[in-house]
C-alpha cells in the first residue's frame, strides 16, 4: 500500500473519531470530511511536491538539490521487478524532461495548480 493511501486511511480514522462516528455507522467519507472541514493530505502533499519542485528548478547556485534528485545509488545488487517511481518521474511526466531549466519555472507552478486538483497518484 502506498504512502500516499497510508496517510488517506489515517486522516479518515482521525476525522471518524473527531466527530465519534465508526465504520459499522456506514457514514460516507464525503460526508465526514464535510463536516469536519478538514483538507485532505493527498492534496496537501501535492501542492507541497510542486512548490519544492519549482523551487528547486529555480536554483542557479550549484547546490545538491537537483543533483540528489538525479542520483541513483548502485549499492549492491539490483531489486528484481521495476524501479520505485520518484518524484523526478511524476514532475516529468506532466513538466517534460526539461523541467529544471529555468524557463519552466512558470510553467511549472502553473503545471502544478492543475496537477493539484487532479493528483498523478
Amino acid at each position: 500500500m502506498g504512502l500516499i493511501r497510508r496517510l488517506r486511511v489515517t486522516q479518515r480514522a482521525m476525522e471518524r473519531t473527531m466527530l465519534g462516528v465508526s465504520l459499522r455507522d456506514q457514514i460516507r467519507n464525503e460526508e465526514i470530511r464535510r463536516r469536519t472541514r478538514v483538507t485532505d493530505i493527498a492534496q496537501r502533499v501535492a501542492k507541497l511536491k510542486w512548490q519544492w519542485a519549482g523551487h528547486i528548478a529555480r536554483r542557479t547556485d550549484g547546490r545538491w538539490g537537483l543533483k540528489v534528485l538525479e542520483w541513483r545509488p548502485r549499492t549492491g545488487k539490483r531489486s528484481v521487478g521495476r524501479p520505485p517511481t520518484r518524484w523526478t518521474d511524476d514532475i516529468r511526466l506532466v513538466a517534460g524532461s526539461r523541467f529544471s531549466h529555468g524557463a519552466y519555472c512558470g510553467i511549472l507552478f502553473k503545471l502544478g495548480e492543475s496537477t493539484v486538483q487532479n493528483p498523478l497518484f
